[in-house]
């Protein structure tokens, strides 16, 4: 007999694919280990095939489970939702979107978005949490939020992309900088100057270290850190900022700060992407916030275009 979608075998299954192991989902559930491995191989036996593999540091998904795991989460994600349209049919509020980002995009864009989507969506509500890259990617696989916001360099399984554009490394200086003359600048050119980066988990950081070893060059920061908005307010001349555009856009458009792309390729290979979950339906607040973001991040864009040709006359 197949259990049904919601049964205990399926809420212990998904439990285990999410936690990564049969103690930590036990916990969570406070269950017995033994009864929860025990409905695990219950369910496997009705299925027919394998959903984990057994490893010493946990239970990794087959391909089999993978899918059963994604097809539950949407499952369990679409049912929420039912229910918060209910409670709005009800006169509760049901307009909840649930945002993640990392943090280049927390200190200006992010608030400045939420605060313009709440002012035309007064029954909504907004949940940010800003987090690692890989933590952005985890809490959608896990159904934890609706929406992510980050930079990537390569394609991520079981996310769909809302929304993609490019997002080169930008070395970010004062105005009054010997490098802020030129369209762009060579990585040569900037090592030579005190440098402020993130940690190696950045892409920023990573692309650009990429970058220095390919052409054999070295370079020593003058400060590091994961949070960029405590390195915009260090930022003073000579340093130099690695960033992306929406993380100094505020501080470009009040004449305090320029960015210039690298003359690079490798530096250029970087995309700015909204994601949700693959085989998830938004909700229509959802799908209203992904579409601001979209504009938003298109009149940044248009911004910086716009700069770059009045520079030139």
């Amino acid at each position: 007999m197949t259990p049904t979608l919601f049964s205990i075998p399926m809420r212990y299954f998904l439990e285990v694919a999410q936690a990564g192991s049969v103690n930590q989902a036990a916990a969570r559930l406070f269950v017995a280990a033994s009864a929860l491995s025990r409905q695990i191989a219950k369910l496997e036996d009705g299925l027919g095939t394998p959903l984990f593999e057994r490893h010493a540091r946990g239970m990794v998904l087959t391909a089999a489970g993978a899918r059963l795991a994604g097809h539950l989460r949407n499952a369990l994600l679409d049912t929420e939702q039912v229910v918060e349209q209910v409670r709005g049919l009800g006169g509760q509020t049901a307009g909840r979107v649930r945002v993640c980002c990392t943090e280049g995009f927390a200190g200006g864009f992010m608030p400045a978005q939420m605060r313009a989507f709440q002012a035309t969506h007064p029954a909504s509500q907004i949940e940010l949490h800003v987090g690692a890259p890989d933590e952005v990617s985890r809490m959608l696989l896990h159904g934890e939020t609706d929406i992510g916001l980050k930079y990537v360099v390569a394609p991520e399984p079981g996310l769909r992309v809302e929304h993609a554009a490019s997002a080169p490394v930008l070395a970010v200086m004062r105005p009054d900088h010997p490098l802020a003359r030129g369209r762009v600048v060579q990585l040569a050119d900037v090592v030579r100057h005190p440098l402020m980066v993130g940690n190696p988990g950045v892409t920023a950081r990573q692309l650009f270290d990429l970058a220095c070893s390919a052409q054999g060059l070295q370079y020593r920061p003058v400060f590091v850190s994961n949070f960029s908005s405590v390195m915009l307010t260090l930022l003073r001349n000579p340093e130099i900022l690695l960033s992306g555009q929406l993380t100094v856009s505020h501080l470009i458009d009040e004449g305090t700060a320029v960015a210039r792309p690298f003359a690079e390729p490798m530096l250029q290979h970087r995309r700015l992407q909204a994601l949700s979950l693959e085989g998830r339906t938004l909700s229509p607040p959802a799908r209203g916030f992904v579409a601001q973001l979209v504009q938003a991040i298109g009149t940044t864009e248009r911004r910086k275009l716009g700069r770059a040709r009045a520079a030139t006359i």
